[in-house]
């Protein structure tokens, strides 16, 4: 079944949250998505993403790894634990790390790009990741958490 979120990514047109704390980085890039014909929010942190997460669901999550306040990391594992049901918010992992393929492994995504980037890297994974819809999936949980049941969190 098809929910009213989905629909939009159908048109081309997808609601996007960007989580990128270097402002240098994240105009550009609003401004291409947006020449993309995306609808784009963007957050300094990952604290911020939350809080947006929390006004109106994105279709898709484009996160940086290393922010302050709280990371990139640290904010999928909100999102996926403690905040059970946003867990079906795909996200794309955009980072500089050495570790991204461990980054992206750890948060359960499929969908990453190591920065720098070229726009068309860029418009191809998004492309990929608003078809395909590939929900995180972790292969490890932080400490003293199991998994989600029935919107709560079961503690280890």
């Amino acid at each position: 079944m098809i929910s009213g979120t989905d629909l939009a990514w159908i048109d081309g047109v997808a609601n996007l949250l960007l989580v990128e704390d270097e402002r240098d980085i994240a105009v550009p890039l609003v401004m291409f998505l947006e020449t993309e014909d995306h609808q784009v929010r963007h957050a300094e942190n990952g604290q911020c993403g939350l809080d947006e997460i929390n006004k109106k669901f994105p279709d898709l999550i484009l996160l940086d790894v290393e922010m302050p306040k709280l990371t990139g990391t640290q904010m999928a594992y909100r999102l996926l634990i403690e905040d059970c049901g946003r867990e079906e918010i795909p996200i794309l992992l955009i980072s500089g790390v050495n570790n991204l393929v461990e980054v992206a492994r750890k948060v359960g995504t499929p969908y990453f790009l190591a920065k720098p980037f070229t726009f068309d890297a860029l418009a191809a994974m998004l492309k990929k990741a608003l078809s395909e819809r590939i929900s995180p999936n972790p292969k490890e949980l932080p400490e003293g958490k199991s998994e989600c049941r029935g919107g709560r969190v079961s503690k280890s």
